[in-house]
């Protein structure tokens, strides 16, 4: 008999897939993953895997060690009020993934005294390379921070924070920065272009250099600050795409920008809260 949890996501979209896709690979018990939604064909893509699939959250529920929250934020609250009861019943362990919602709301969706987690997981856990920021509530035992590491390290990295208002930072940094790249990519892209590069070469130029700064960055000891440092050369090329990035007030531009997703992030929090 498997010593590993027993876990239900309710909510099979693509970030549940993406961890489930993540904990099998790693050897995770599929028979130990139910998985609930409301499209036929993508349970019944998971019931091929080995997985238990239900439309009936209550079901799935009543089997759980822990419950992973993982529908829109905009209809958690009523998911979570229709399962109050069975949560009471049962006292699992819940993981939120939906974003922006606070854990004193959900506290109350689910009847109270819930031991729970909230993530802030971003999409290239898809890739299995993503980053998600974690937060427990008090009732939340060593164990099962522990399990939550677990879980959400099957698609990446996971690093806890210690209030839950930082999760409004993870958002800012993580939860949202993949597009920060992507829009960086994309000038890139057409501004190699304007050089003179076809767009295909200009493209595959900019990903893999993006990916070699990164794996650079990610096996150094040393922060990024020098790493730019070791490779602008006094007078040298790099120097003056620098300058100029800098000049024309890039790093505040990056900080406000990050600044304006935390202050949505918290505002959300408000909004759908109620």
């Amino acid at each position: 008999m498997s010593t590993q949890p027993t876990l239900a996501f309710i909510g099979a979209g693509n970030m549940s897939r993406a961890i489930i896709g993540g904990l099998i690979s790693n050897q995770f018990p599929a028979e130990n993953i139910w998985a609930t939604g409301t499209q036929l064909a993508k349970l019944d893509d998971l019931k091929r895997q080995g997985l238990h699939t239900t439309t009936d959250n209550n079901a799935a529920v009543a089997a759980a060690d822990i419950v992973i929250l993982a529908v829109k934020p905009q209809i958690l609250k009523a998911v979570a009020m229709d399962m109050a009861a069975a949560v009471q019943q049962h006292q699992p362990l819940i993981v939120s993934v939906a974003a922006g919602i606070m854990c004193d709301s959900m506290d109350t969706w689910l009847g109270g005294d819930i031991a729970l987690v909230r993530c802030m997981p971003n999409t290239p856990a898809l890739v299995k390379q993503g980053a998600s920021g974690l937060y427990a509530n008090p009732r939340v035992t060593e164990s099962q921070r522990n399990q939550t590491e677990q879980i959400m390290q099957a698609t990446g990295i996971a690093l806890w924070v210690d209030t839950e208002v930082q999760l409004n930072a993870v958002t800012a940094v993580s939860g949202s920065g993949p597009a920060y790249y992507f829009l960086m990519m994309e000038a890139m892209v057409a501004a190699g272009e304007k050089l003179g590069l076809s767009r295909e070469i200009s493209k595959q130029l900019t990903i893999q250099t993006a990916l070699g700064a990164a794996e650079i960055a990610r096996q150094s000891d040393v922060e990024p600050a020098e790493l730019r440092r070791r490779v602008s050369s006094p007078k040298g090329t790099t120097e003056q795409a620098i300058l100029t990035f800098i000049d024309q007030g890039l790093p505040e531009i990056i900080a406000n920008g990050m600044q304006a997703c935390s202050d949505r992030a918290e505002a959300l929090a408000v909004e759908l809260g109620k």
